[in-house]
Formats: C-alpha cells, sequence, structure tokens
C-alpha cells in the first residue's frame, strides 16, 4: 500500500509537468492551429538564463542568485517576452502560410535559438542547483516520503488550470481566445483583434514554459541545450491524445501519459524497463487509432466528425 501511494503521488506529479508542458502548446495551437515545435528552446532558454553566458562546465549563478520572488519574476518575463516576439517576428508575417510552413518555421526557429544557446554557454552539461530544499522528502506515512518539489507541482497545476478557467470564461481577452479558437476568421469579422488575441495566447505560453524550466532545473540540477525537447515532446503527445483544440484534453492527455509512463516504470520488469518510452508510444497508437479525434474533442472537432 506505501509503495502504491508513492506511485500514485509520482504520475501525478509527473502528469501534471506534462499537462502543464501540453497546455502551453494547446494554447497556441487552438488560437492559431500552430504547432510550436520551438517551445522546447523557450523552456531551454528560461533554464539557461539562470547562470551566466559561460562554456565552463560548473554554472555561476546569474538571475539565480536572486531572492526567490525576483528570480521567478524574472523568468516567467524573460521566457514570456521571448514567446511574444517570436510570434510577432516569425509567427505574424506566416499567419496565411499552411500549417506545414508554419510547423517547419517553428522546428526552424527552434534549433536557431538552440544554437544561440550554444554559441552563449557551449554543449556541455552544466551543473547548476536551484532551491535544492524542494527535493528533499516530505513524510506522508511512515514509510513513505516524496520530494516536495511533487506536490508543489500538482499544486501549480491545479491552480494554473483554475486560473485559466476563470481567465476564458470570465474576461473579456479570454472570451475573445475562446471566440478565435472556435473560427478566427468569423471571430475578426465580428471585432475580435486578432494580433492581441494570439499574442495573449504566446504570452500565456511563455509564462508555462518559464515554470517548467524552473522545475526541470530543480528536479535534475543539470542544464542542457536539449532539456526542453523531451517534455516539448511528451507536451505534444499529451495534446494530440487528449484531443487537439481541447484545453480539457490537454490536461486529460498529459495526465494519461504521465501516468503510463510512471505505471510502466515501476511494473516493467528490469530487463525491458528501457523499453518504457516505446511502449508509451505504442500506448499513443492505440489510442489515436480507437479516437482519433482524441479523448476530449473540442466543439470544432467533432463538428468536422
Amino acid at each position: 500500500m506505501s509503495n502504491a501511494l508513492q506511485i500514485l503521488i509520482t504520475a501525478l506529479s509527473l502528469g501534471s509537468l506534462y499537462a502543464l508542458t501540453a497546455l502551453g502548446i494547446g494554447l497556441i495551437f487552438g488560437v492559431l492551429r500552430l504547432v510550436n515545435f520551438a517551445y522546447g528552446a523557450f523552456i531551454t532558454i528560461g533554464a539557461y538564463a539562470l547562470v551566466m553566458p559561460s562554456h565552463e562546465a560548473e554554472a555561476t549563478m546569474g538571475i539565480g542568485a536572486l531572492p526567490t520572488p525576483l528570480l521567478v519574476g524574472g523568468i516567467l518575463a524573460l521566457v514570456t517576452l521571448l514567446a511574444v516576439a517570436s510570434e510577432a517576428a516569425v509567427f505574424r508575417r506566416l499567419r496565411n502560410a499552411s500549417p506545414a510552413t508554419l510547423m517547419i518555421a517553428s522546428f526552424a526557429l527552434g534549433y536557431t535559438l538552440q544554437n544561440v544557446v550554444i554559441m552563449f554557454y557551449g554543449s556541455r552539461p552544466k551543473a547548476a542547483g536551484l532551491w535544492s530544499g524542494l527535493m528533499e522528502s516530505a513524510q506522508i506515512t511512515e514509510n513513505v516520503g516524496v520530494p516536495r518539489l511533487q506536490f508543489l507541482v500538482i499544486a501549480l497545476t491545479v491552480v494554473f488550470l483554475g486560473g485559466l478557467i476563470a481567465f476564458l470564461n470570465r474576461t473579456s481577452l479570454g472570451l475573445q481566445m475562446r471566440a478565435a479558437a472556435e473560427d478566427f476568421q468569423m471571430a475578426r469579422m465580428l471585432g475580435v483583434r486578432g494580433n492581441r488575441v494570439i499574442g495573449a495566447a504566446f504570452a500565456l505560453s511563455g509564462i508555462i514554459a518559464g515554470f517548467s524550466a524552473l522545475i526541470l532545473v530543480v528536479q535534475t540540477g543539470v542544464l542542457d541545450y536539449e532539456m526542453g525537447t523531451p517534455l516539448m515532446l511528451f507536451g505534444f503527445i499529451s495534446t494530440v491524445i487528449g484531443g487537439m483544440g481541447s484545453l480539457l484534453g490537454t490536461v486529460v492527455g498529459g495526465y494519461v501519459v504521465g501516468v503510463a509512463s510512471v505505471l510502466l516504470q515501476a511494473l516493467l520488469p528490469e530487463e525491458i524497463r528501457g523499453f518504457r518510452d516505446a511502449i508509451v508510444f505504442a500506448l499513443v497508437i492505440v489510442i489515436l487509432l480507437a479516437r482519433p479525434q482524441g479523448l476530449v474533442a473540442s466543439p470544432a472537432m467533432k463538428e468536422r466528425v
């Protein structure tokens, strides 16, 4: 029973991280129909911004040495600015292009940002400890201890999801974003300002990427120029199986992928545990074969079906 409780909390924590990342990807897709593969680079830059530019293996803290409120605010502001600037400089100019063109542009942007990181910091991983106290175990029962960070990730996801729901349902800008997600051209004809709505979606996406960067650094204690890519990939998979265009679906997909990953890690025989991700991807194929529209299809997707 104790082991099961520990596995459950770990699964919810990883699912929450995937759900957060999927929300960042899903927000942009919902409004612009863009799968932003540069999202992983946003996370990476948010993490590297904590330290001073250097090619040495041991990182020297820059923003990371600031008091916690300033540190968090600085990282979120930087990544949000990066996300909004990428929309204005790249994606706005390609807004009328095909989805394939937008996708290729996002790949190119991500690869460019990744190489900017290498240019200033080098390609070697760096040790960068942050808030080590969050990795200390909190005793739930006499035999079960779980890192405090896992509870923080779960709580952060719940708070952010609740805030996002309130924003989308109770604010003028949120209602405009929902209208644009249903039919962008019709929303513009009815007076919705496209640049404002898309900019807001990228800003929210950047805030989520900033939080994800901080969580990754605390979890791993290591900076790597590709550190955001695996998280972006699992976030994208969560978005697809949850239902493209459905924010609720992205959260459901994130928890499905996270719980499946942790359960497989715990239950698979040791000799095949290294193939866990391959088995997760196989499960994704099975889900999509059964429900091509995703687990929670958006209203627009339901109309197409």
